[in-house]
């Protein structure tokens, strides 16, 4: 197969300005606190539907002809790839037809359908409601847009490659979530033509490390859908990356790490607490591998991409309560929140 070229990626982000938002690289001093140096965060949660998955639906959707766009375009999603085709379905005035899992975050499907898509829910796993979708496609003429493998897309998820390499130019290590593949593919076709020196990592989680264990072997591994559910990260829960990703991977990737569930939670609430950003859990795991020191080289200069924060609110407010410390029963009538005085009592204890 014949790797999407950096040339490719720059062609989508022409196609993309003044569409989509260039999102920002910021610096991070919750992770420069825990890596003692630098640290940024490539907020693609501040694109447009909340994640960077619009970047490669539009740039597929475009590419298309006026007669497939006539016949409308069909889609499997999680949720994040679902928004991406339904607003670059509508930009292009074109129908959108999107099947998601049963379970999907219902945040997400409202999302969607709030950008003109028709939504369908179907199956207990996302490859389930991938069969879905292509038998909808081929039934009814609609043009299937894979979530991460084709060329397309991967260009347009390269994108945000190329904003990292322009906003951090000294950037020396890529830090990226993997689902299926595409955006970790696009990032490193990027990355590695602008800064060959620069390492790119993928990121997943313990509970559905297909990718980790792909690369490890050489070859495709498939994890069946009864572990990959396990893990909080919705957007994450793919049985096999794409066979086009995989060739980028293989070629273009330095290791594929993973990291723990209570380490997701633990970054989305540092994320929200100290940098102030919404994470959802998927988005929220490169950095958890930089907060946790997972298997990561040193750098002088590294960029965790923060790919979306579309999370459930009941979810998250879940997921912030349970790190809160224990506060007392009852405050004395010396206390003074959010600190007790010197002269507090037993009851206030816990808190000094």
């Amino acid at each position: 197969m014949e790797l999407v070229s950096v040339e490719q990626v720059v062609a989508a982000r022409e196609l993309l300005r003044g569409v989509l938002r260039e999102t920002p690289v910021t610096f991070s001093s919750v992770l420069a606190a825990t890596n003692d140096g630098p640290v940024y965060l490539k907020c693609e949660n501040l694109q447009r539907t909340g994640s960077f998955k619009i970047r490669g639906a539009y740039v597929r959707i475009h590419g298309l002809t006026e007669a497939e766009r006539a016949a409308g375009v069909v889609a499997a999603s999680a949720g994040n790839h679902a928004q991406g085709v339904a607003l670059g379905a509508s930009l292009h005035g074109t129908k959108a037809t999107v099947f998601m899992p049963n379970k999907a975050p219902l945040p997400k499907i409202a999302a969607t359908r709030s950008y003109g898509a028709q939504v369908h829910l179907h199956g207990a796993t996302f490859d389930e409601t991938l069969a879905k979708a292509r038998a909808f496609a081929d039934a009814t003429g609609a043009v299937f847009i894979h979530p991460f493998d084709h060329p397309d897309v991967i260009a347009g998820q390269g994108t945000v490659g190329l904003e990292i390499a322009a906003q951090c130019p000294d950037v020396d290590l890529v830090a990226v979530p993997i689902s299926g593949g595409g955006l970790i593919s696009g990032i490193a076709a990027a990355v590695k033509a602008t800064h060959p020196g620069a390492r790119v990592i993928g990121v997943e989680p313990e509970l559905a490390a297909d990718a980790r264990d792909s690369f490890r072997r050489g070859e495709r591994v498939t994890w069946p859908a009864s572990e990959t559910q396990r893990t909080i990260a919705d957007a994450l829960r793919v049985e096999q990356i794409g066979a086009l990703p995989f060739e980028h991977i293989r070629a273009l990737v330095d290791d594929v790490v993973t990291v723990t569930e209570d380490e997701i939670r633990a970054a989305m609430r540092r994320t929200a607490a100290q940098a102030h950003l919404v994470a959802e859990p998927g988005g929220a795991v490169a950095i958890a591998a930089c907060l946790s020191g997972r298997d990561l080289p040193e750098a002088r200069a590294p960029v965790a991409v923060l790919s979306g924060g579309n999370v459930d609110p009941a979810l998250f407010a879940a997921i912030l309560a349970a790190g809160r410390a224990p506060r007392p029963a009852r405050l004395c009538s010396l206390c003074v929140p959010p600190l007790p005085t010197p002269e507090c009592g037993s009851c206030c204890s816990s808190r000094r």
